[in-house]
C-alpha cells in the first residue's frame, strides 16, 4: 500500500513554524545567561511567556533594565517577532 503525500500549504507551514518558535526556551533565542536567569526567576521560560509579558512586567524584574529589555526585543526580532512601529531586522 503506497502512501499519498499531501502538500502542506505555505500558510500551514508558516503557522507550524510559528508554533514551534513559541515553545523555544529563552536560552534558545540567544539571550545571555544573565538575562535568561532573570527571566526564569520570574517564571518566564519560553518565547510564548515573553510575548505575554509587557515591558512593564519585564522591567519590574530585579536586575532587568532598559538594556536587557533591548536585548530581549532584538532576540525576538531575529526570529520574526517585531515591536509595533518597527521594521523587523533581516534574518540570516
Amino acid at each position: 500500500m503506497s502512501r499519498t503525500r499531501i502538500p502542506i500549504s505555505q500558510a500551514e507551514e508558516q503557522a507550524r513554524r510559528m508554533r514551534e518558535q513559541l515553545d523555544l526556551s529563552t536560552a534558545e533565542i540567544g539571550l545571555t545567561v544573565r538575562t535568561t536567569n532573570c527571566l526564569e526567576e520570574k517564571g518566564i521560560f519560553t518565547v510564548r511567556d515573553l510575548l505575554r509579558s509587557t515591558p512593564k512586567d519585564l522591567l519590574s524584574i530585579s536586575n532587568f533594565g532598559e538594556k536587557t529589555l533591548e536585548e530581549v526585543y532584538l532576540a525576538l526580532e531575529k526570529i520574526g517577532y517585531c515591536r509595533p512601529h518597527r521594521t523587523p531586522v533581516a534574518s540570516g
